[in-house]
């Protein structure tokens, strides 16, 4: 377990002085250097602080508003082994995010009320805020739409059929227009099942010289297409998660230029590596030469499976814009948990995901650090855009309840699997120095990670 000190939403509010941090706050653009003052769990002037609060040096630190996660598995219920929302919201507290959306695709999958108030019940404690993602369709089987309206006053935020995209243009029409009236997202695993079938890593040179089965980029077009023509017909929003391909970030854009309800995240993963990776790269996208060598010590590495693949250097790099001119709205982890066994494996045959919450804010400052990305734009794309997408807010203005993270941007250090707070260390980053460090979250005004 990582060095540091956990907390929970349902410990005393928090009351300390951090000095001479520097506070950017995306909401207006906001970027100096001063004190902040949290007081019983509120953001206040820091004047008002007495001499009995804590002092904390700032100097080198950066305050933002707490990140939100839209895309986490904490795998409750059902696989309580790998991840649970206690240590789930652990990893998230010490990964800098105050709330993260639990996916539906557990054992049974959260299609009802009843289950998706099993989940909310056990995050009370948590570490962060849990909110949930409701299955599209029974059973996630994509035959009939679950009762959405019952889960949405239930609590959820958004729905998905996550692993897998809604099968029919039928149901993802009835569900976008449906969910259109109660004012929530239709989360799109955008893969064509057909075109991915039987698919290992992302199809190119790469895979080639594997002799691993190439999923195409068009797999992931042809829903999200279908799905904006869905949107501009019903009127219903639209959020595609894990964005992988160039291809449909451009079709995103043209909708968005259409003034369409479409929003979309990505991976940190799909950002920095590349399916070099699979061959045994350990160099980021930006980084990463077009020709790079296949590397028998680290290559087929079921670590570097994941759903959507991999993507190509070129569509790498075409996120990374996407994501500084803004039609990428979000950074959204996608942390999926597996245990040794379904990743000590033949590559093919290992389980797709990896972690990522205590990672995202690595992997987006080494972008930063390379000049890929504005500092403000990536605090922007882990906080308050993805929090708008799910309905909550972030601030750092004097009165507002405390949500917040401090980091230390220039700090350095290797990624080891007992540093981690998360159940499962399954991600092909161990041993790769990062940049960053998160200091303080404070969720819903409590302390909740402290190093």
């Amino acid at each position: 377990m990582t060095a540091g000190r956990f907390g929970r939403l349902t410990d005393p509010p928090a009351s300390f002085l951090v000095t001479d941090v520097r506070v950017i706050d995306p909401n207006d653009g906001s970027d100096v250097v001063r004190d902040l003052a949290v007081i019983d769990g509120f953001l206040a002037d820091p004047s008002t602080a007495s001499d009995r609060v804590e002092r904390i040096d700032g100097r080198g630190l950066v305050a933002a508003p707490g990140f939100c996660d839209l895309h986490t598995h904490l795998r409750e219920p059902g696989d309580d082994a790998v991840e649970t929302v206690a240590s789930g919201s652990r990893a998230a507290a010490r990964g800098g995010f105050t709330t993260v959306c639990a996916m539906p695709n557990t054992e049974p999958p959260l299609d009802e009320p009843a289950r998706l108030a099993w989940v909310l019940e056990r995050a009370e404690n948590a570490s962060c805020r849990v909110r949930v993602i409701g299955a599209v369709t029974l059973g996630r089987q994509g035959e009939a739409l679950a009762d959405l309206g019952a889960m949405a006053d239930a609590g959820a935020v958004g729905f998905s059929d996550d692993g897998a995209a809604v099968p029919s243009s039928r149901l993802a029409r009835s569900a976008l227009t449906y969910l259109r009236g109660v004012g929530r997202p239709l989360i799109e695993h955008a893969e064509d099942r057909e075109l991915a079938a039987g698919s290992e890593m992302r199809a190119g040179p790469t895979a080639s010289r594997l002799g691993l089965r190439g999923w195409t980029p068009s797999a992931e077009l042809t829903i999200v297409e279908r799905d904006i023509a869905l949107a501009e017909e019903t009127g219903g929003r639209l959020h595609i998660t894990h964005i992988s391909t160039a291809a449909a970030l451009d079709a995103v854009r043209r909708a968005r230029g259409r003034g369409l309800p479409v929003t979309c995240d990505v991976t940190p993963h799909h950002l920095a590596l590349t399916d070099a990776w699979v061959a045994g790269s350990r160099r980021f996208a930006w980084e990463e030469p077009d020709d790079a060598p296949i590397d028998v010590e680290h290559s087929y590495d079921g670590l570097c499976r994941v759903n959507p693949p991999l993507a190509s250097r070129e569509d790498a790099l075409a996120l990374l814009g996407g994501l500084a001119d803004g039609t990428i709205d979000a950074i959204a982890t996608d942390h999926a948990p597996h245990p040794p066994e379904r990743k000590l494996v033949p590559f093919g045959e290992a389980a797709p995901g990896m972690i990522g919450l205590e990672t995202a804010l690595a992997i987006g400052l080494a972008a930063v650090e390379a000049g890929h990305l504005d500092l403000a734009r990536l605090i922007a794309a882990l906080s308050i855009r993805p929090a708008e997408i799910i309905n909550e807010r972030r601030s750092l203005a004097i009165g507002q309840p405390a949500d917040m993270v401090v980091f230390d941007p220039s700090t350095r250090a290797v990624l080891a699997a007992d540093s981690l707070a998360s159940a499962s260390s399954n991600t092909p980053l161990l041993g790769v120095e990062l940049p960053g460090a998160v200091r303080l979250t404070v969720a819903q005004g409590r302390l909740t990670f402290r190093d």
